[in-house]
């Protein structure tokens, strides 16, 4: 075939392979885009944290279940092909995030709606545990081997603009309906989900079109393929150990350093820092944005300078610069430091009273908006109780909450946001090539997918349910919750350092 036939093949597969799995990516983060909606839809009312942390703890099941679905697709992708399993795993993912849109919340169906979306979320789970073994398999088995590490880049760029789509698609519904609308119970919350089987549609579509992986069709026509690719990948010593290395070496860290870059730097922003909603959001998009070249810019250095350094590098700067970057996020968006500059407006509404029972007190909600010349501004809320029997007030705590910061700031704001998500770029660009090379073509897929879903399902996953966690059990430190990911990075870092070869001999695999 000629350079030009190769190129557009390579091309098609790419788009293809990544296409399906940006969906999947995008399928499975809506849920952790809108927690704070979903904590209240699917749980009891009375405790906001006890139902933040319960649907924290059903999206981190989705990561848990992730190596199950590595060990059963994984499986079937060594047996059967690459294409067939991961357009399996495609429709699973779809079916279940359109059916987490049609679950009724629990003032209808009572603990019925949080356990269906937990069944559902484990079935993406299980589902995305299958998707991005295949699909890296099938792009590196079309590639040249000296240029792996560039193609398979694409594919990393995946999971950050999944991302991205869902925050678009989010922002896009919800700045075109009021807070009320879009936080019932069939709310326009429920229209992400909704719009990812149509997403689903088109991609099954391309993914119908495209043909088995040349390196495994060669593989199974001289009946080389294995019989019990599980047997294989983690009986045999040798092979085993890889699987080991894989994952305290390399990918436990890329897992953290990219859940706390995206993740949890979202919910920073939003919990923390008290970020409006457009704000938060629009500096995660900017940042994004200009970081996603990264992935193929990293991912095409690993091709001449090798994967190991560039992945270790990202995690020890990572290591070194969380907790200034997130203290000065906090200390930026602190309003104290906004009380002398000049203010253009401040208003109080009183904006709801609840009877309390049968007391004869009235709970009352007021809302004070202030905005500042520099552009920035906030909510201060308050719930005082006026008691029925003298009309005293009791006054109640200020909580100040949807705070806008000024341009200069923002632009900081996502400034160091990208920094976050840079260090992503290094960690994640080239470890799809990494974890290719390690493997034999004939368990491939089983191999790689364990470590890569550990590491990144349960070591990355836990990194919002345990921060929220800390933070809850910590109160005086609110940067305890990064305490978690600098450890676990440290920890990879030492292995990889140590352990890891920074070239791969590419001929013992192909």
């Amino acid at each position: 075939m000629s350079n030009k036939g190769e190129g557009n093949v390579i091309t098609r597969v790419i788009a293809a392979s990544s296409l399906g799995t940006m969906i999947e990516w995008y399928d499975f983060y809506i849920f952790g885009m809108l927690a704070k909606t979903i904590s209240t839809e699917f749980f009891p009312e009375g405790n906001a944290t006890a139902a933040l942390l319960s649907t924290l703890a059903i999206f981190a099941a989705g990561f848990i279940v992730r190596p199950f679905g590595a060990l059963v697709f994984g499986r079937l992708g060594d047996i059967f092909g690459r294409k067939s399993t991961f357009l399996l795993t495609l429709v699973l993912m779809g079916g279940s995030t359109f059916l987490i849109g049609l679950v009724p919340g629990y003032k209808t169906i009572g603990i019925a709606a949080p356990l269906l979306v937990l069944l559902l979320r484990l079935i993406q789970g299980l589902a995305l545990g299958g998707e991005y073994g295949g699909a890296a398999t099938y792009v590196a088995e079309h590639a040249p081997a000296n240029r792996r590490g560039y193609f398979t880049s694409w594919i990393q760029t995946t999971a950050t603009l999944g991302l991205f789509l869902a925050l678009g698609v989010i922002m896009l519904v919800k700045m075109n309906m009021n807070d009320a609308a879009f936080n019932s119970e069939w709310g326009g919350w429920r229209y992400p989900f909704w719009f990812s089987i149509l997403l689903v549609g088109v991609s099954v579509y391309i993914r119908m079109k495209m043909e088995e992986s040349p390196l495994f069709s060669k593989l199974k026509s001289e009946g080389k393929t294995a019989k019990n690719p599980l047997k294989e990948s983690f009986s045999h010593k040798a092979n085993f150990k890889m699987v080991l290395l894989a994952l305290f070496g390399a990918v436990m860290g890329q897992g953290v350093v990219w859940y706390t870059g995206q993740f949890y730097a979202q919910s920073f922003l939003e919990t923390k820092a008290m970020l409006d909603f457009e704000q938060s959001r629009t500096i995660m998009l900017w940042a994004i944005l200009f970081a996603t070249p990264f992935f193929i810019f990293f991912g095409w250095l690993s091709d001449k300078i090798g994967r190991k350094w560039i992945m270790l590098l990202g995690m020890l700067i990572a290591i070194l610069t969380y907790r200034p970057i997130f203290s000065y996020l906090l200390e930026k968006s602190d309003t104290t430091a906004w009380q002398g500059q000049a203010v253009t407006s401040g208003t109080v509404d009183i904006v709801k009273r609840t009877p309390v029972g049968h007391t004869g007190d009235t709970l009352i909600t007021t809302v004070q908006s202030m905005q500042y010349a520099t552009g920035a501004g906030y909510k201060q809320e308050r719930v005082d109780t006026l008691i029925g029997a003298t009309h005293q007030v009791q006054m109640g705590k200020a909580i100040i909450k949807d705070k806008v910061l000024p341009a200069d700031l923002y632009w900081k704001f996502i400034g160091l946001v990208f920094l976050l998500i840079l260090y992503v770029t290094m960690v994640y660009g080239p470890i799809a090539a990494f974890l290719v090379e390690l493997f034999p073509i004939r368990i491939r897929y089983t191999s790689m997918s364990l470590p890569y879903h550990i590491g990144n399902g349960v070591f990355g996953g836990l990194v919002p349910f345990i921060g929220v966690l800390l933070q809850t059990t910590f109160t005086s430190d609110p940067l305890v919750g990064l305490w978690y990911p600098i450890a676990v990075a440290a920890l990879c870092f030492i292995i990889g350092a140590i352990y890891l070869n920074n070239k791969i001999d590419d001929e013992v695999n192909d």
